[in-house]
């Protein structure tokens, strides 16, 4: 009896040797396999977009803690003295990188034939698992501690790149589109212009559960009353606010496009501005888009595009590009358009 025990006990001592090993040997394959992965994408976040021209990393410190940014900075530039060059930051949008939305846009490439720089912010997946900018959580003060962090960036690249203080102007996708907004209302005078592609309306959230409602266009009355007053509020002069362009597709089922109108009506509030007359716009095969202006004073103050058939995607983006619809009026184009008017106005308006 006893000579089975033992050979009993030592059986299931080597088939447990034998399952801790196995176990093992599958943890350790599991392990290389999950590093290997996470080596792969920290690879590809690294590598610069397609085409010519320079990838500078970075890193911004701010009331947020530490944001990472990519500069994009055209090729074979030779800036004479005291020439300083135009900056676009640019804001993705949630499940994005900098690196994709350069990919989606390619405002690079356009970048390169303008001679501008172009800044893309990175959110950090610690202050948000989707990679969303903060732009909706007031109560919690990560908003404006985030719209302050993003504002060291753009100090910081003024500052060692040569990029004109006096011509910078910020766009973004969705999430990055509330948080352009939230940023020109915060640091009016630090943009020549601001563009919002398929965001929320300014004013229409303050915490995560009002953003969730404001995505679906559902919207308070008193919310958007007082978004000119409050949302708006840290402008001492409104008058001072950016220009804006909204972009949005009016199949959008992500973002409700109620929002583009919501937008354009609360800055054109804010400004002062009233809307011309309608126009609908189409190049060749392209969806189709409704464009107003609102002025004041023989200036525009808000261009809303209305854009038929798009989801929530950049207009005109790269094909087969997450959250691109290559279909679309050419988003890029239009941005830096817009923003090059602002440009040739405040140059032609002396201390502007």
């Amino acid at each position: 009896m006893a000579r089975r025990s033992t050979f009993s006990a030592s059986a299931l001592t080597r088939a447990y040797q034998r399952n801790v090993k196995a176990l093992t040997k599958a943890t350790l394959q599991g392990g290389r396999r999950m590093a290997g992965q996470l080596q792969r994408a920290t690879a590809k976040h690294f590598k610069p977009p397609p085409g010519r021209g320079d990838w500078i990393a970075g890193m911004a410190l701010g009331p947020a803690g530490a944001r990472r940014y990519h500069l994009y900075r055209p090729p074979d530039l030779k800036l004479q003295p005291g020439e300083r060059l135009p900056l676009m930051v640019m804001l993705h949008g949630c499940g994005q990188t900098g690196r994709d939305f350069a990919v989606s846009t390619r405002m690079d490439q356009l970048a390169a034939r303008q001679r501008f720089l172009v800044l893309y912010p990175e959110q950090d997946r610690l202050a948000n698992p989707q990679g969303c900018w903060n732009w909706y959580d007031h109560r919690s003060g990560k908003a404006d501690a985030e719209a302050a962090t993003l504002m060291a960036a753009v100090d910081q690249v003024c500052l060692l790149y040569r990029a004109d203080r006096e011509r910078v102007v910020v766009a973004g996708l969705s999430a990055g589109a509330s948080m352009a907004a939230l940023l020109a209302t915060r640091y009016p005078v630090r943009f020549r212009a601001v563009a919002m592609h398929s965001g929320v309306a300014p004013g229409a959230a303050k915490s995560p559960a009002t953003a969730l409602g404001a995505m679906r266009g559902r919207h308070s009355p008193a919310m958007l009353a007082t978004a000119v007053g409050k949302a708006l509020g840290a402008a001492a002069a409104f008058t001072t606010l950016p220009p804006l362009l909204v972009l949005h597709g009016d199949a959008d089922l992500v973002v409700a496009p109620s929002n583009a109108l919501d937008s354009a009506t609360i800055w054109a509030t804010a400004t002062g501005a009233a809307p011309g007359g309608l126009r609908v716009v189409q190049r060749g095969k392209r969806h189709p888009m409704r464009v107003t202006d609102y002025k004041h004073q023989g200036h525009t103050c808000v261009t809303l595009c209305q854009i038929a058939q798009l989801g929530h995607a950049w207009s005109g983006g790269a094909a087969r590009a997450p959250f691109s619809d290559a279909a679309g009026p050419d988003a890029t184009r239009l941005v830096w358009a817009f923003a090059s008017r602002q440009f040739a106005a405040a140059a032609r308006t002396p201390g502007a």
